[in-house]
């Protein structure tokens, strides 16, 4: 039965029931406000959700995210999945995360055919320049942001050193990076358990009054309680659609036609995001960049100078990745760009958040089951760990395309230097906001390009 037909030990003091109309209007909304990036939009549904409208309880809402926290992908998606999921069964948190996602599809599928067919413009193009030097700095600062929370020992520390070598100077795929750091983790916990403690949350959250309609007691409902025999239907279903469009886009187009190869592609990036977009952007980066060649590296900047723009998980920045592949390979012919990227994104929108569905879906009922705050294990901190390594590496990568865009003998390029550090000190020291920073340097950049 559906959260909304419970009945509660006190209802006098409780919310009104939540029709499953009313939450996809909500989550409708979530998905057009939903900017700055998974901390942002967590506090988003915290105050909306716990706060306001008294839908979710905090202890409820935090052992939630911690389960998500714990997963690979989008966390903050997977939080509205979950949720939606509690409330309204399955169909619940289908709507909750496709909405969440949409329309940062159509906003970046229009913002990108307006880079594609417009970006030589003078105005596209200085807007451009001043943004890029801001991703480097928003980049630098997610660096310096999860370090802060999750370098807490000398051997964390080492692991992000190691990673960040490994990347940089000897171009160690993604998932082994991850792997390795999983595997000394664990080892050394064996060893040295107090180096390995789990990193820290999101931090506490306000205080909620009066009682939420699923509160701390408040039983779990039928359809969220775990049995093996769903948690193997589950499976079925989740597998199953992956084959289906696996299948579908092999048969009808070949298994190494651009489709297919994004499909199965970024699969494996949905699998690999621990730690947020940021960690998972240099694995996109070496397949999209340097083995597909689906776009160029300039290109993977000032796409995710795009995704940062508008709202929705920053992974969302893949279908910018999926627009251009599709828009540079002329899927359905010369004359049909628009649509061939347009799909691309799409195909490559699909795989990379049916997992979290999956996720949740098979997971949620044995969560839901515990009530009791899930740690971070030793290989998770050793996977964090990792992961500022090798975000630290994405900043690099970009700090040099940007400041020497024709490579080292050229020019370097001064103004986009002074934006960076500019950006970099009003992120780190004020905290400000991402759309703030990126429209000033924007702003800036546009009437630098004008001058000169």
């Amino acid at each position: 039965m559906d959260v909304s037909q419970q009945q509660f030990s006190n209802p006098a003091i409780s919310p009104a029931p939540v029709t499953l109309t009313q939450a996809f209007w909500y989550w409708l909304k979530l998905g057009f406000i939903s900017f700055g990036g998974p901390a942002g939009q967590i506090a988003i549904m915290h105050q909306d959700l716990v706060e306001k409208k008294c839908w979710i309880s905090e202890q409820r809402f935090l052992h939630a995210l911690n389960y998500c926290m714990v997963l690979p992908g989008p966390e903050a998606q997977q939080l509205a999945v979950y949720i939606g999921w509690l409330m309204h069964k399955t169909r619940g948190g289908i709507i909750a995360g496709i909405l969440f996602i949409l329309p940062s599809l159509f906003i970046l599928i229009a913002l990108s055919w307006v880079y594609l067919a417009f970006g030589d413009l003078p105005v596209v193009a200085g807007v451009l320049y001043g943004i890029k030097p801001a991703v480097t700095a928003i980049v630098l600062a997610a660096a310096q942001r999860i370090g802060s929370r999750s370098l807490k020992s000398n051997a964390l520390r080492l692991i992000a050193v190691a990673a960040f070598v490994a990347i940089f100077a000897f171009n160690v795929p993604f998932p082994v990076i991850i792997l390795g750091a999983g595997l000394i983790a664990y080892a050394g916990s064996k060893i040295a358990p107090r180096q390995f403690t789990g990193v820290a949350g999101h931090g506490k959250a306000g205080k909620r009054a009066g009682s939420a309609l699923i509160d701390d007691d408040t039983p779990t409902p039928q359809h969220a309680r775990f049995s093996w025999a769903r948690m193997l239907r589950v499976t079925i279903i989740g597998v199953g659609i992956w084959l289906i469009a696996m299948a579908l886009l092999a048969t009808q187009l070949g298994w190494q036609s651009t489709y297919t190869q994004m499909g199965w592609f970024f699969t494996k990036a949905a699998l690999l995001t621990f730690g947020g977009a940021y960690a998972v952007l240099p694995y996109v980066f070496q397949g999209a960049v340097e083995h597909y060649h689906w776009l160029t590296a300039q290109q993977m900047i000032d796409g995710l100078a795009l995704g940062e723009t508008t709202p929705g998980p920053l992974i969302m920045v893949v279908a910018f990745v999926g627009f251009v592949g599709g828009w540079g390979n002329a899927l359905f012919g010369s004359d049909a760009l628009f649509l061939s990227a347009a799909v691309a994104a799409t195909v490559v929108t699909f795989f990379t958040f049916l997992p979290s569905f999956i996720f949740i879906f098979l997971g949620g009922p044995f969560i839901e089951s515990t009530h009791g705050d899930l740690k971070f294990t030793a290989p998770l901190s050793g996977i964090t760990a990792a992961v500022v390594g090798v975000v630290l590496n994405l900043a690099v990568f970009f700090a040099y395309h940007v400041l020497w865009p024709q490579g080292l003998t050229g020019r370097f390029e001064w103004f986009s230097a002074l934006l960076g550090v500019a950006a970099l000190f009003v992120l780190l020291r004020y905290r400000a906001g991402v759309i703030p920073v990126i429209f000033g340097c924007g702003v800036l950049g546009l009437g630098y390009q004008f001058i000169i």
